[in-house]
C-alpha cells in the first residue's frame, strides 16, 4: 500500500513539473520523427507495393548477382577486420598496461595513434594506401620497383579498415585490462605458471567477453563503412557501396530501400548482441577497479619484441597520415616530387574551397552544441529520472549507433522527399540545411549520450535533491547544478559532435544538394577521379580544423574544467 502511494506521489510530482514533461514529449517526438520514421518508411517501401504487402522487391534484389556478391563480400571483410582489429587492439593495450616501457615517448606515440582515426576524415588512410602502395606508390614503384601493384579490392579495404578501427579496440581493451585485479595473475605466477600460461588461463578468460564486444563493435563499423570501400574497393562491392550505386546509378529507390533493410538487419542483430549481452557480461566479469598496483613486466625477452612490434605498427600508421599533407605539396604524386602550393591555391581559387569549408563549418557548428545539449538531457533523464518512456528514449537514441549512414540517408530520402511529409509543415525539409544538421545530430547522439550517462552515474543524488528541496524546478537544477558538474563531458561531447559532423560522408552524400558544398563530399569526388593532389589538399585542411578543435577543447578543460574547479 505504501509503495503504491509512493509511486502515486512520484507521478504527481513528475507531472507537476511542466518543463520536464514538455522536454520528454519533444524528445520522444524528435526521436520518433528522425530515427524511427525513416526506418519505418524503409520497411514500408520494401514490403508494400501497389499490389499490397509482398516480398517481390526482396526476391528481385536477391536475384541480382551483384547484391548477393556484395553481402558475401561485406561479411568477409567485416569478420576479418573485426578479428584483426581486436587482436591488434589487445596487443597495444597489453603492452601499455602490462609492459614497462623504457620511454614516455612510446606512451605518447600510442596516444597519438589512438586519437588519429577519431579526428580524421574516414577516407584518409585509403588515400595514403593508394599513394604509398598503388601503381604510382612511393614504396611499391620507387623503393621496391613494382610497377603493376594494385591496392584496390578486398585486401585494400581490410588493411585500411583495420588501421582505422583497431584504435577503438585498443581503448576498449585498455580499460578492461586495467580493471583486472593483479592478485589473480600473481597467484598463478607464484604457483609456477609461465607468463603465457597466466595470460591464456587467467587474463584471457576474464577479458574474453570484452574481446567479443570489441570484435562486434568493429564488425558493425566495418560493414557500415561507406567511404573506404568507395575509394579503395575498386570492383569489390560491399553492401554500403551497392546501396549507394543502386539509388544514384540505377535510380531504383525501392530496390535500394530493400537492400538497406538487409544491411540494417545485420547491424541491428550484431548491435543487440554487443549492447545487451557482451557489454553486460564484460561489466559483470570485471566489476570495480584493481585492488593494488600491478607489477609491470620487465623481462627483456617480453618487453623488447612487443615494444618493437607495437612501435613499428604505430609508426606505420603515423606515416600513413603524414602522407596526406605531402600528397598536397607535390606537383604530381608518383612522377614529379617538386614541392608546390598549387593544390592548396586551387582549392580556394578553382574548386570553391571557401564555400565548401564555410558550409561544412557552419552546419557542424550549429549541430554540435545542439547534439551536446540533447545528449546531456537524454543522459540526465535516463540516469536521474523515473518515467515510463525512459526505456524508449534510451533505446532509440542508442539505435542510431547501429544504423549505417547509407541506410539512414536512404531513409531520409524516402521519408522526407516522399512519405507522409511530401506536403505540409515539413515539406521544405528535404534538400535544406536543416536536414543535414538533423543527420549530424542523429549520427553523433549515441556517442554523447554514452559519455553523459557515464559521467552522471558518478554524481551523488543528494547534491541535486538539496536543490529540489530549496524549491528549484528541473530546468534550474539541470542548468545550475547538473550541467556544471558534467561540464567536461559536455565539452567533450560538443567537440566530438563537431568532429564527427565535419568529417561525415556516408549519410550526407545522399542528401546534400548542389546548393551546399561539403568538404568530405569534395574529397570523395576528387579521390574517385584520381585527382589526389586536390583531394589531399582538402583533407589536410580538414585534419588541421579537427585537430585544432580537439586541442582547443583539451586546453579549455585543463584550465576551466570541472577537475580544476574542484581542486
Amino acid at each position: 500500500m505504501a509503495g503504491k502511494q509512493g509511486s502515486k506521489l512520484d507521478r504527481q510530482k513528475f507531472f507537476a513539473d511542466p518543463i520536464m514533461v514538455t522536454t520528454i514529449v519533444l524528445l520522444i517526438a524528435f526521436l520518433t520523427l528522425f530515427i524511427l520514421y525513416p526506418l519505418a518508411i524503409l520497411l514500408v517501401d520494401s514490403f508494400v507495393t501497389e499490389n499490397g504487402f509482398t516480398l517481390d522487391v526482396f526476391r528481385r534484389i536477391m536475384a541480382m548477382s551483384n547484391f548477393r556478391r556484395a553481402i558475401t563480400n561485406t561479411l568477409r571483410v567485416g569478420f576479418l577486420v573485426g578479428i584483426a582489429s581486436s587482436l591488434i587492439g589487445l596487443l597495444f593495450a597489453y603492452v601499455e598496461v602490462y609492459v614497462e616501457l623504457k620511454t614516455k615517448l612510446l606512451e605518447g606515440l600510442f596516444k597519438v595513434v589512438s586519437m588519429l582515426p577519431v579526428v580524421s576524415p574516414p577516407f584518409v588512410l585509403s588515400l595514403s594506401m593508394i599513394m604509398l602502395f598503388g601503381k604510382s606508390g612511393i614504396i611499391t614503384r620507387y623503393l621496391l620497383h613494382i610497377y603493376d601493384n594494385s591496392v584496390y579490392g578486398f585486401w585494400g579495404i581490410v588493411i585500411v579498415q583495420t588501421l582505422t578501427f583497431f584504435p577503438v579496440c585498443y581503448m576498449m581493451m585498455k580499460g578492461l585490462l586495467k580493471n583486472i585485479d593483479p592478485s589473480l595473475e600473481e597467484a598463478a605466477r607464484d604457483m609456477g605458471a609461465s607468463r603465457f600460461k597466466v595470460f591464456s588461463s587467467v587474463t584471457l578468460p576474464l577479458i574474453l567477453p570484452g574481446l567479443g564486444n570489441a570484435f562486434l563493435v568493429t564488425f558493425i563499423e566495418s560493414i557500415a563503412d561507406f567511404a573506404n570501400p568507395m575509394i579503395i574497393g575498386g570492383s569489390y562491392d560491399t553492401l554500403a557501396t551497392t546501396i549507394y550505386l543502386q539509388i544514384t546509378g540505377a535510380y531504383d529507390k525501392q530496390g535500394a530501400a530493400a537492400m538497406a533493410v538487409v544491411l540494417l538487419c545485420i547491424t541491428l542483430v550484431m548491435f543487440i548482441v554487443q549492447k545487451y549481452y557482451l557489454e553486460a557480461k564484460s561489466t559483470a566479469t570485471l566489476s570495480g577497479k584493481a585492488s593494488r598496483a600491478r607489477m609491470m613486466i620487465t623481462d627483456r625477452s617480453v618487453t623488447v619484441p612487443l615494444s618493437i612490434l607495437c612501435t613499428a605498427m604505430a609508426l606505420f600508421v603515423v606515416l600513413m597520415y603524414i602522407c596526406v599533407p605531402f600528397g598536397a605539396l607535390f606537383r604530381t604524386w608518383g612522377y614529379d616530387f617538386h614541392l608546390t602550393t598549387k593544390w592548396f591555391s586551387q582549392v580556394f581559387t578553382r574548386y570553391k574551397g571557401f564555400k565548401a569549408f564555410r558550409d561544412s563549418f557552419l552546419l557542424s557548428l550549429i549541430a554540435s552544441p545542439i547534439t551536446a545539449l540533447l545528449s546531456m538531457i537524454i543522459s540526465y533523464l535516463v540516469v536521474k529520472r523515473k518515467f515510463k518512456a525512459k526505456g524508449f528514449i534510451e533505446a532509440v537514441s542508442m539505435l542510431a549507433m547501429a544504423v549505417p549512414g547509407t541506410v539512414l540517408g536512404i531513409g531520409y530520402i524516402r521519408g522526407f522527399s516522399g512519405g507522409i511529409f511530401h506536403t505540409g509543415i515539413l515539406q521544405g525539409l528535404y534538400g535544406s540545411a536543416a536536414i543535414l544538421i538533423i543527420v549530424f545530430i542523429v549520427r553523433s547522439l549515441p556517442t554523447g549520450t554514452r559519455s553523459g550517462i557515464s559521467a552522471l552515474r558518478q554524481i551523488d543524488k543528494s547534491i541535486e535533491e538539496s536543490a529540489y528541496d530549496m524549491g528549484a524546478d528541473s530546468f534550474t537544477v539541470f542548468m545550475t547544478v547538473t550541467l556544471p558538474l558534467i561540464k567536461d563531458s559536455f565539452l567533450s561531447g560538443l567537440v566530438t559532435a563537431f568532429v564527427r559532423s565535419i568529417t561525415a560522408i556516408s549519410a550526407i552524400i545522399l542528401l546534400v544538394t548542389p546548393q551546399f558544398l561539403l568538404i568530405t563530399v569534395q574529397i570523395n569526388e576528387f579521390a574517385e577521379k584520381g585527382a589526389y593532389g586536390i583531394a589531399c589538399a582538402f583533407a589536410t585542411i580538414l585534419i588541421i580544423i579537427t585537430y585544432s578543435s580537439v586541442l582547443l577543447m583539451n586546453l579549455f578543460i585543463k584550465h576551466f574544467g570541472t577537475s580544476r574547479a574542484t581542486e
